[in-house]
């Protein structure tokens, strides 16, 4: 039962610094090559997949409904932030972006649903 708090705690943490960094007009992250912020996003949803996973791997024992709820929670996590950075100025919605979250998110959940991934 501890796994359970520590996880969800770990999952909400993260969305919490997620909210954090989209509430900023800026981030100064160096341009390196075109198309890196898809790489950014797809990069850090993947981690929240991961989260997402070891919260939810307490709730569904079918595999098939740990993969869909995981990605389904960061796919809609990444429509939210996605819409709330269309409320701060220097910010837009980009459905790129929200594209890059769920495909990082998907690779993720589905790896561990291929490797057998429990905790």
């Amino acid at each position: 039962m501890f796994y359970l708090y520590k996880d969800s705690a770990a999952l909400l943490l993260y969305c919490g610094l997620i909210f954090y960094l989209s509430n900023q007009p800026t981030l100064s992250t160096p341009m390196l090559f075109n198309h890196q912020d898809k790489l950014i996003h797809a990069t850090a949803y993947a981690l929240m997949g991961l989260l997402a996973w070891r919260v939810f791997v307490h709730h569904f024992k079918v595999k098939h409904w740990l993969v869909l709820f995981s990605l389904l929670f960061c796919s809609l996590y990444g429509v939210s932030d996605e819409y709330h950075q269309s409320f701060i100025d220097g910010r837009d919605a980009d459905v790129w972006d929200w594209l890059a979250d769920t495909i990082g998110a998907g690779l993720m959940v589905i790896g561990l649903s291929r490797v057998g991934y429990k905790l």
